[in-house]
């Protein structure tokens, strides 16, 4: 049974497959982070896009760890241009990786790096591995085709933003569990600055008014699913 430690914001690393797989790892400069970079022990990292709260510290400990990056092929180019082992894919590709599958969805949203270069489409990820599927949605708004990801893939475990201003709020939000139909949804992206700081409370009330479950995760905590 894979398991799930959230690193804050929309970092987490996932245990499974007998690999340490680990999303946006945004520690440095982020308030609500304890880990820092030299804490993480990573096989692999998954980018969503290239932002600098998502792309973070992935090269400091890509490095330091000998760990590959996945991401879509403009982003993973951007990290192997600057010293990372990368395996680049993108939106609708999917790969058999030793630990299990991975696959890039669509997001609604941007990507680029901090330094202003393009760095691809944003996305959404699904990594099937133990037999289970996460669905880790990235940075992005409510769209309709959250409900053929969820019609084509039966998701244990949804990662939604909640934030709003950059990316879907609550209502959407809980719209995206109702399209997606997970069994347990963990919101994400929220409180990390002024701008996104809302309730995720209100978050899991919603979602279980539609008959789905959700909880908050708090910083550091670990999750079987």
């Amino acid at each position: 049974m894979p398991r799930l430690t959230y690193l804050s914001h929309a970092g987490f690393i996932v245990e499974g497959g007998g690999s340490r797989i680990v999303f946006d790892p945004f520690l440095t400069g982020n308030p609500l982070a304890k880990a820092k970079p030299g804490d993480i022990q990573a096989d692999y990292i998954i980018l969503t896009h290239g932002h600098g709260d998502h792309l973070g510290d992935t090269l400091d400990i890509a490095k330091a760890n000998n760990a590959t990056v996945i991401a879509v092929f403009e982003l993973a180019n951007y990290c192997a241009a600057r010293g990372a082992n990368v395996h680049p894919m993108h939106i609708g590709g999917a790969y058999n990786f030793p630990f299990g599958r991975v696959k890039f969805t669509i997001a609604h949203h941007g990507s680029s790096a901090p330094d202003g270069t393009y760095t691809g489409n944003p996305a959404g990820v699904l990594l099937t591995m133990d037999g289970k599927t996460l669905y880790h949605a990235g940075d992005t708004a409510l769209f309709l085709d959250m409900k053929l990801i969820g019609e084509m893939n039966n998701i244990d475990l949804a990662l939604l933003p909640i934030g709003d201003n950059f990316t879907m709020g609550i209502d959407d939000a809980v719209k995206a569990v109702e399209f997606l139909r997970p069994q347990l949804s963990i919101p994400i992206h929220y409180k990390t600055f002024d701008v996104i700081d809302v309730d995720p409370n209100e978050f899991v009330e919603k979602v279980s008014r539609t008959g789905f479950k959700a909880r908050v995760m708090e910083v550091g905590e670990t999750l079987e699913y």
